[in-house]
């Protein structure tokens, strides 16, 4: 073997190397994702040796801290629209869904919320918690969801803002608010406890939750196409996620 030959194989080991060692994957995700990512966490280390560090918070929240220089490899939104903004402004290299979210009404109180949501018209109750609609894709979906029904103006002053879908779920968890607009994977969290109304899709604009990749490197690139995977699929499902189409 010649010494150009030994000096190229030198090369393509070194690479292998470089790209099987285990890193860490600094990655932002909008908070009703956090849980679930966890899990997928798990599975992915399992699989690859990559280890997931999160910093869950509200969708737009995370996307001004991107913008300040926040070192963030991966950002899991809860929206399409600011890993698409995150693109054009040239901070990320790629976006594309991962799932699809549901919006559903929820309280722990086992006969408050009835089948069909009447309870919002009805108004037995003193407060109704939703995430803050500036911040939280989900928030938007339950201001969208009052406004069709024409309760926006008229529930007003019973309303309380989470920065948060998180921080929504606890303020309804607590009792500081009666029911509350939650996501349908926190709500397959809680296992059935309390009660509930799916919303309907139609009442407010798809949850299109999209990736951004920012910084482009191999272990990034695995989450994503981790995500693909029958595995993360059947969990994604089970966590009361629809799959992107």
């Amino acid at each position: 073997m010649t010494f150009l030959s030994r000096l190229a194989l030198s090369f393509v080991f070194s690479g292998m190397a470089l790209v099987a060692q285990a890193e860490q994957i600094h990655v932002a995700v909008a908070s009703n994702f956090s849980d679930t990512l966890a899990e997928l966490g798990q599975l992915f280390q399992a699989a690859t040796g990559h280890e997931l560090v999160l910093s869950p918070g509200a969708s737009g929240t995370i996307y001004t801290q991107i913008t300040h220089g926040a070192p963030f490899d991966v950002f899991f939104s809860a929206d399409e629209a600011l890993p698409q903004r995150l693109l054009q402004e040239g901070l990320a290299s790629q976006t594309g869904l991962y799932a699809r979210g549901a919006l559903v009404l929820w309280s722990q109180n086992p006969a408050l919320v009835d089948a069909d949501g009447t309870v919002l018209r009805n108004g037995n109750f003193r407060h109704l918690a939703f995430a803050n609609p500036a911040l939280a894709p989900y928030g938007v979906a339950a201001q969208e969801t009052l406004t069709a029904l024409g309760l926006w103006q008229e529930l007003q002053g019973k309303l309380v803002q989470g920065e948060n879908i998180t921080q929504t779920l606890q303020f309804i968890a607590s009792g500081n608010a009666e029911l509350g607009f939650i996501a349908a994977s926190q709500y397959v969290a809680l296992a059935g406890h309390g009660s509930a109304w799916a919303v309907p899709a139609a009442l407010y604009t798809p949850i299109r939750q999209s990736y951004a990749l920012l910084q482009d490197n191999p272990a990034s690139r695995a989450l994503l196409a981790f995500l693909n995977t029958s595995a993360a699929q059947a969990l994604l499902e089970r966590s009361g996620y629809l799959l992107p189409p």
